[in-house]
């Protein structure tokens, strides 16, 4: 089990952390989410002692995280990490070894997450001469290497095409079946949803929402719906719809309480419904509503 416990990081006058604190139970996947600048790369960070929280603590299964913990942690940057002049191969098997396995160990399980990964006609090259999309793989695959019992992802799903993205899925879904604690930061709050059992949202420093992401929906207390009048999407014109526009087909918010009757009927009489849909909020929604002031 990860836990950040009442952790705070201050950079001179700004506060990266203020009093964040959230759990991941072990083999879940779990979303931490929240807008640039939110404190999620510093929290990040404080994981695996790059940066020391001037207060609160970092814990892995009830202790405090140290050296012995970490180096069976794995990390994935947002930013590229590896050296891209040497072959893709020789340097995963050199991350590994950094991490304690010996030579043996360490050929035999780069090879297994090359497999895995779709990169294993691809280990003789240089990490410069892959796709975009390759070269998160590789990254992923640094972070794999050694087995970790913790794995930590920043915008894992970068630069993958669809194919791509639906296999790290079930790969995720596979180390989470395994045993091993995932967490992973990304602003694709589709693939969050989709992937994600349990979210932490972060903003300005401080964890606003946390938990089993369908929980969360159902104590919502709002609901979004969805209505197609005539072929087009329709928001009715009633006291307390807040429409949303964005990706996809424009919907509203309302309270969970809303005149289902009347907004049924103020549909009806601006032409034929195809479509009227009153659901649980969707992850984007929540997250909305929690990162808005």
């Amino acid at each position: 089990m990860l836990e950040l416990v009442d952790v705070t990081k201050r950079f001179g006058d700004v506060v990266a952390l203020d009093h964040a604190g959230f759990t991941v139970d072990p083999g879940r996947i779990s979303g931490f989410l929240g807008p640039n600048g939110a404190g999620k790369t510093t929290a990040m960070r404080a994981v695996f002692g790059l940066i020391r929280p001037d207060s609160g603590t970092v814990r892995w299964n009830g202790a405090p995280v140290g050296p012995a913990e970490r180096i069976r942690f794995g990390y994935m940057p947002e930013e590229r990490g590896l050296y891209p002049k040497m072959k893709v191969r020789d340097q995963l098997v050199h991350f590994a070894r950094l991490s304690g396995l010996s030579k043996s160990e360490a050929n035999d399980v780069v090879d297994h997450w090359l497999g895995v990964l779709g990169l294993a006609d691809r280990g003789d090259a240089k990490l410069d001469d892959l796709s975009h999309g390759n070269q998160q793989r590789a990254q992923l695959a640094t972070a794999l290497a050694h087995n970790p019992d913790l794995l930590i992802l920043d915008e894992p799903f970068a630069g993958l095409d669809p194919i791509g993205v639906e296999s790290l899925a079930e790969t995720l879904r596979g180390l989470a079946s395994d045993g091993v604690t995932i967490v992973f930061s990304s602003h694709q709050l589709d693939l969050v949803e989709d992937v994600c059992e349990d979210v932490a949202i972060i903003n300005d420093g401080r964890v606003v929402l946390a938990g089993r992401l369908d929980e969360i929906k159902n104590q919502s207390s709002r609901r979004r719906l969805s209505i197609d009048v005539d072929g087009e999407p329709w928001i009715p014109d009633l006291p307390g719809v807040e429409v949303v526009d964005g990706p996809g087909p424009s919907h509203c918010i309302v309270d969970d309480d809303a005149p289902v009757g009347d907004l049924i009927a103020a549909a009806s009489a601006a032409g034929t419904v195809n479509r009227f849909v009153f659901e649980p909020p969707r992850l984007t929604d929540l997250f909305r509503e929690a990162v808005t002031p």
